[in-house]
């Protein structure tokens, strides 16, 4: 049996291996529109059909689909079509709340998913940073326009709950699920994952 990640996204192949997991990549081709103004049954519904779009084909592994949704006062926010789109974006973000959803799929024997939402405060950035991280290409494969742990253009000043799931893979809530189905999977020991409110043992854990 093997572990098969449904993902193109880089950001979650870089996440995975914090559980010490041997997995292959195997993006999933489905149409990730939707229109259910609910963003975690919409994360959650588009993280489960990822991986069942490569569980057809390997139904003797262990599928892992995910999901990231942007949500700006109810507004969803998905990934910017061009440059014009990106700096609406990031220019309704600056210095504002808003909330992250990422939905994440098991599929092995059986079907198991959940979403996890984190507030998330971006700082007063410039117009001169939201240019210059544009015409770095930095915004156009993520939901918001924005990565949270770019290290140039560092764009939040507060992250509330699970950082991994910001950045794609809320890891601990993965591991639970990969344990529940037959997994051996570690406990993540990223620098965020120590104080994730979702860590195995915590309140709401």
């Amino acid at each position: 049996m093997a572990l098969v990640l449904a993902s193109a996204s880089p950001r979650r192949r870089e996440l995975l291996p914090a559980l010490r997991v041997t997995f292959e990549v195997v993006p999933a081709d489905i149409d990730e529109s939707g229109d259910d103004e609910d963003a975690a049954r919409l994360a959650r519904d588009l993280a489960v059909r990822k991986a069942r779009a490569v569980a057809a084909g390997r139904p003797a592994d262990t599928v892992i689909g995910a999901d990231t949704i942007v949500v700006l006062e109810g507004r969803q926010l998905g990934k910017p079509a061009d440059a014009v789109e990106a700096r609406a974006m990031l220019e309704a973000l600056r210095g504002r709340t808003h909330h992250v959803v990422t939905g994440v799929a098991v599929i092995g024997d059986g079907e198991a998913t959940e979403a996890v939402t984190t507030a998330v405060t971006m700082r007063d950035y410039s117009d001169a940073e939201v240019a210059r991280y544009i015409e770095r290409g930095e915004p156009f494969d993520k939901a918001g326009a924005y990565a949270v742990q770019d290290p140039e253009f560092a764009p939040a000043a507060a992250v509330e709950g699970c950082r991994c799931a910001v950045i794609g893979l809320p890891l601990w809530t993965l591991r639970r699920l990969l344990l529940d189905a037959g997994v051996a999977a570690e406990p993540p020991t990223l620098p965020g994952c120590l104080g994730c409110p979702h860590r195995e043992g915590s309140a709401a854990g």
